[in-house]
């Protein structure tokens, strides 16, 4: 028999399926994790109930993911522990908040393109404003302690408190009602012919959520990963020398990812706005912990790892809070520890992309 017929055969029968499903769980821990929690819900509830629930908590978690993607950019990208980043949703969802006011009019109208004259400026003026105040920041209180990060806490905390207060200031320390366009209210149904969603309602404005959060999720990904400025961005993580002797200013590149996390989660808090309907200037501080739960989840510095951290935590807190209300309070936070413990690195690690 010659060499090249020398054939070994994967192990087959029981055996084979547990080597298969162990490597699995291993390259594709995020997968894994995802399809364990969705069954478990899935044989704990009715189907219908499932469904509703699934969508929701899809919507949270693409909402999560804009808000905790510019924390593990900075994090994980330029080692900046950004305290104050809850001050950055808070602020961004009052200046989107502000717009759609100004503009009720418009959003009060039932078509869609008109309520966009009113959307859309209130995104981008969240995005400009909470980058403007990441520019700032990241010249004043930031670069002062680049790899300090015992300093980074105690100055972004305070930085934080300060951003709090100003917002207190211009917008007064009472809840601020915030008018959703009347083409994002209401629902859709799904149609009765499909099996087990038939006749369901499903949220407009949850499922706009998602399909933006998806968008994000892939720019961010495309960004990093296939173009030029993502990837001196990743060489100047591995070796900043590097990158300065070529000619490039790595400070300017990490100033540009500053603003970015900064505008993403002003964008994140706008759309928060308009979904709870209803904000204070709190509000950053409040959805933190889900953030740093996420960050943490996924692993520092991982967009895919954080995409997949929101979705979890989105899901977690919908299924819990329906199963047991009592603990989705703990749920997340629970949900973090079970998966550090399993992998102390989080599902997927990016130290240095």
């Amino acid at each position: 028999m010659a060499a090249d017929d020398v054939r070994i055969d994967e192990p087959t029968g029981p055996t084979g399926a547990i080597a298969r499903f162990n490597a699995f769980r291993h390259d594709k821990p995020h997968i894994f994790i995802l399809l364990t929690m969705m069954l478990a819900a899935l044989a704990l509830m009715e189907p219908r109930v499932w469904v509703v629930l699934t969508i929701s908590g899809l919507a949270m978690g693409a909402m999560v993911f804009l808000m905790a993607s510019g924390m593990t950019l900075t994090f994980g990208l330029m080692n900046v522990l950004n305290l104050a980043h809850g001050a950055f949703i808070s602020l961004g969802a009052f200046a989107g908040a502000s717009v759609l006011i100004w503009l009720s009019a418009q959003a009060d109208q039932p078509s869609l393109w008109v309520n966009l004259v009113a959307i859309a400026p209130a995104f981008g003026f969240a995005l400009l404003v909470a980058g403007l105040l990441g520019l700032v920041f990241e010249r004043l209180i930031i670069r002062p302690v680049y790899g300090d990060h015992l300093k980074q806490i105690l100055v972004t905390v305070g930085g934080s408190i300060i951003i709090m207060e100003l917002i207190q200031v211009v917008w007064g320390s009472n809840e601020l009602p915030v008018p959703r366009p009347d083409a994002l209210k209401g629902a859709v149904f799904l149609p009765e012919w499909l099996p087990i969603a038939g006749g369901i309602a499903l949220e407009k404005y949850r499922l706009i959520a998602v399909v933006l959060g998806l968008a994000i999720y892939a720019l961010l990904s495309w960004i990093i990963e296939r173009t030029r400025v993502g990837i001196l961005i990743r060489a100047g993580v591995e070796s900043r020398e590097m990158v300065e002797i070529q000619g490039y200013r790595i400070r300017l590149l990490f100033l540009g990812v500053f603003i970015a996390g900064s505008a993403l989660a002003g964008l994140g808090g706008a759309m928060w706005a308009m979904y709870r309907e209803i904000i204070t200037a709190h509000m950053g501080d409040e959805l933190m912990i889900s953030v740093i739960v996420v960050i943490i989840l996924g692993g520092l510095g991982s967009i895919k790892g954080c995409f997949y951290g929101s979705v979890l935590v989105g899901l977690v807190n919908l299924y819990v809070g329906y199963l047991e209300p009592r603990l989705a309070a703990v749920a997340t936070v629970a949900l973090m520890v079970a998966v550090l413990m399993w992998r102390p690195q989080g599902l997927i690690p990016v130290i240095k992309l």
